[in-house]
């Protein structure tokens, strides 16, 4: 969890440094952050520590001891089974009731930072247009960053333009005791002014020049306050949703998408029957029969007043077509990614069980406890499950697979490597013992050396 949260720092850290955020804002975020990141930590920290476990156990010759005694290994993991067997249906009321809460706050809180002007509001060298209708630019500051040097100040109109500046060769800013307004004390500078004349309706007719000693400015912060965002406005997020909200929501979307293709189907109505049925004359109507080509019984004008209506008529349908597959497509995607959301609550308990189904057996092959060893192949095998796992989760958002398939893969491919890996530390198998494979490798090498002895001995004979 610590290294997650150090990479939402790196993400982040850009958004939320320099923006005047009190402390516990952060933290707030943070504490949001990590429950987000328990999909993510929670499988691999039961990897890792079962490693550990039964490589420590391993390594201190306590599974032997364990075994002598007529224990068997699958009858030793026992106890850790009900534990990580409790643990994963904690993580799946988690995911169903905490985590879409975790969510709604963490990217409200997130949105709300990211959106936050800088507490910098006047930097040096550049216009800055932190103030509604103002642009500033600061030449120097010094380094106590209240007084200023080389001030240009343009109030900006919307009707008129930038018909207003103020220079200062000096200056100094500070805030009120109620934090509402930034005070700029200015000095020796100068106003220019263009203003409407006494004639005509010229707005740059007149020039005004004023020079001052000393004056003062005042510019509202009102707008640079941290405001929250109602969180209402983020609950359409499948993120946001547990499991009874996500089946309404498909319910309800499903709904919708039948509806509509019952409206599609009525717009086409009558093509289907203009061309697909058959005409037939009723026993008192005069029966007729059409020309071969219709449109050589008309005259030229009118055969081009046809055809022009035949074409408006068909682009107009072609029209209505786009529309509505472009609707389709859409309602198909959200209702695939709700499919997603909803196969996820269920996935981090089985990710639980299966990466425990694989740490414990593993950890009993290798006999290596600490943080060195477990270390490596447990962000192998995590890095294999997640690689797995989010190809599959894509493949399910766009459509290639189904969303059941694509969020159960990695469950899936990895749940017979945990058997094998448990049947493999049940029988002792010296799966990882290099020194075996070193034996393999040279007896390969002694056999063909032998051979090339043999050959050549017989060709020199």
């Amino acid at each position: 969890m610590f290294v997650l949260l150090m990479l939402f720092l790196f993400k982040y850290i850009d958004d939320l440094i320099g923006k005047g955020f009190e402390w516990y804002v952060i933290l707030e975020l943070m504490m949001y952050a990590s429950a987000t990141n328990v999909a993510m930590a929670l499988p691999l920290s039961i990897l890792l520590s079962s490693i550990m476990t039964f490589g420590s156990l391993g390594e201190n010759y306590e599974l032997v001891a364990i075994k002598s005694a007529g224990v068997s290994l699958n009858r030793a993991m026992y106890p850790m089974v009900i534990a990580v067997a409790v643990l994963s249906l904690s993580a799946f009321i988690f995911s169903d009731y905490m985590l879409p809460v975790a969510n709604l706050k963490y990217f409200s809180l997130l949105y709300d930072a990211r959106q936050q002007k800088s507490t910098n509001l006047l930097p040096e060298g550049i216009f800055s247009s932190s103030f509604p209708g103002y642009s500033i630019r600061v030449k120097k500051k010094d380094p106590d960053g209240q007084t200023l040097h080389e001030m240009m100040i343009y109030e900006k109109n919307p009707s008129n333009g930038n018909n207003s500046v103020v220079f200062a060769k000096q200056g100094s800013m500070y805030r009120t005791p109620d934090d509402s307004f930034l005070v700029l004390k200015l000095k020796n500078g100068i106003r220019y002014e263009e203003t409407n004349g006494d004639k005509g309706f010229n707005p740059r007719q007149r020039l005004t020049r004023m020079r001052f000693k000393e004056t003062e400015q005042k510019f509202d912060l009102s707008n640079l306050k941290f405001k929250r965002t109602n969180e209402s406005e983020f609950k359409s997020a499948y993120q946001m949703m547990n499991l009874k909200q996500l089946k309404h929501e498909r319910q309800m979307m499903e709904f919708k998408l039948d509806s509509g293709l019952a409206t599609e189907f009525r717009t086409f109505i009558p093509y289907v029957k203009y061309f697909s049925v058959p005409h037939q004359t009723k026993p008192y109507q005069v029966k007729y029969k059409l020309a071969g080509n219709l449109l050589n019984t008309f005259k030229p004008g009118e055969r081009l007043n046809a055809l022009s209506a035949a074409s408006g008529e068909a682009r107009s349908l072609q029209e209505i077509i786009s529309s509505k597959v472009e609707l389709r497509k859409g309602a198909s995607d959200s209702i695939r990614r709700t499919k997603v959301e909803y196969q996820r609550k269920f996935t981090l308990s089985a990710a639980c069980l299966v990466l425990f189904l694989i740490g414990a057996p593993l950890g009993a092959i290798i006999r290596k406890g600490g943080l060195g060893l477990p270390v490596v192949v447990s962000v192998v095998f995590f890095l294999l499950y997640h690689i797995i796992s989010t190809i599959g989760e894509k493949s399910a958002k766009d459509g290639h697979v189904p969303p059941a398939i694509g969020m159960w893969i990695a469950i899936v491919v990895l749940t017979p490597l945990g058997v094998f890996l448990t049947y493999k530390a049940a029988t002792d198998s010296a799966l990882f013992d290099v020194d075996i494979y070193k034996k393999f490798v040279l007896k390969i090498f002694s056999k063909k050396s032998d051979s090339v002895k043999t050959a050549d001995a017989s060709f020199t004979r």
